[in-house]
């Protein structure tokens, strides 16, 4: 199966008047588990704000989820946040954050429709063909779309100090070995965490920080001044890196090929080994992780092994929603592995 057609992409946003007010009137929670006093039929009536609260989320979800299946929605069982309507040759996609909405299909009348039942339910504002979601800039052509996050990384390099810095080309110091141990406490660690936790989102575009993100979030309980400062240095690199993105052309096969490695006793301390894989669609990368491993491996082999697992089972949840797209996967998917164990 290919395509070569790309399908309008439109964001939406409910509006927090709904979320603040409709709610609040309509909408009756259940007495917990272990409240005895409450008689049968009786329910508790939501009468404060609507943020805050800690059933808040999951009424929310439920309010939407069952709206969206009465227009003939169906919740993917892999990802709660995806919901399909495949009428004959017809196809909605509609994905949500909270109150942020991505709406897409091939047929603008469809789509139309489903903005306007959804705003006579919700009330709802149409931001248009998606260009800026949730620090994710989209850049969409004829020929390719172009994912990036240049206004987010300038707004992390602002708050850092480190706009004007000078760009380095990459990502750590050459033989730089960071350990948990060595050097001065920081005195404030909640500025590495709010950093590091910036780099990982980071990470959504930029698969070339993923190794750097990782081997820093080690350190994330007893932060110290030189991993604070090989942070930064990751910022330098950002910000001469500043426009990088992914790349997806129209033309694409949608072929699942997938690539894993291990680095065998890569952690001094725990003797844990590290796992890296990334899977492309077509020429398009998809996905991508780096993660230290659970249990430790007493050989390179057994370490690959692993690595081979874990990217298994992210093949198969990446298929299991390809389907839910309906979108034919070609059997056997290729994982390729450059161990000889």
């Amino acid at each position: 199966m290919a395509t070569s057609k790309q399908w309008p992409i439109f964001q939406l946003d409910i509006n927090n008047a709904f979320l603040h007010g409709y709610l609040n009137e309509e909408v009756c929670l259940t007495p917990p588990q272990g409240y005895h006093k409450a008689q049968p039929g009786q329910v508790c009536l939501l009468k404060r704000s609507l943020y805050g609260l800690k059933q808040a989320s999951r009424q929310w979800n439920i309010e939407f989820t069952n709206f969206l299946k009465k227009l003939g929605f169906v919740q993917s069982p892999h990802d709660y946040c995806l919901f399909t309507q495949h009428t004959g040759n017809l196809i909605l996609i509609l994905l949500v954050y909270v109150d942020d909405v991505i709406l897409t299909g091939n047929s603008i009348d469809a789509i139309n429709k489903c903005k306007l039942a959804l705003d006579s339910k919700f009330t709802i504002k149409d931001l248009g063909p998606m260009k800026y979601f949730l620090g994710l800039e989209i850049a969409r052509s004829s020929q390719a779309t172009t994912l990036s996050q240049t206004k987010y990384i300038s707004d992390v390099l602002k708050d850092a100090g480190m706009f004007d810095c000078k760009p380095v080309s990459y990502p750590l110091p050459q033989g730089l070995h960071l350990t948990p141990d060595s050097g001065e406490i920081l005195d404030e660690p909640d500025m590495y965490r709010r950093l590091i936790g910036r780099l990982l989102y980071i990470n959504l575009t930029r698969p070339d920080i993923c190794y750097v993100v990782q081997h820093l979030s080690q350190f994330m309980s007893m932060s110290r001044k030189p991993h604070w400062e090989a942070a930064l240095h990751v910022l330098r690199y950002l910000k001469g890196t500043l426009y990088q993105g992914l790349h997806y052309p129209v033309s694409n096969d949608l072929c699942l090929n997938s690539y894993c490695d291990s680095d065998w006793a890569a952690c001094a301390y725990s003797r844990k080994s590290l796992s890296g894989y990334c899977i492309y669609l077509g020429p398009c990368l998809i996905y991508w992780k780096t993660k230290k491993q659970t249990t430790v491996s007493k050989s390179s082999a057994e370490a690959e092994y692993r690595a081979m697992a874990n990217t298994i089972c992210e093949l198969l949840w990446i298929s299991y929603v390809l389907q839910d797209l309906q979108v034919a996967i070609q059997l056997p998917i290729p994982l390729h592995c450059d161990s000889k164990g």
